[in-house]
């Protein structure tokens, strides 16, 4: 799989955490998250994929002494 994702998956990605939804670095609970709310399956294996990506390089990117 390769990590150039649509525009489609960015955009709802950025809406979905602009609406305060928690995600976490898990695969399977952001898909679980996003179950009910998605069209497809396609489409929620996509965002939990890519939010999961995001929210590891978030954890990378923080300092180490404000992991709370």
């Amino acid at each position: 799989m390769g990590k150039i994702k649509s525009r489609v998956v960015r955009r709802t990605a950025d809406t979905l955490l602009q609406k305060g939804i928690e995600f976490n670095e898990n695969f399977d609970d952001n898909k679980k998250i996003l179950a009910d709310n998605m069209p497809s399956k396609k489409l929620r294996n996509q965002l939990a994929g890519f939010l999961t990506r995001l929210k590891k390089q978030e954890k990378l990117a923080r300092p180490k002494g404000l992991d709370k």
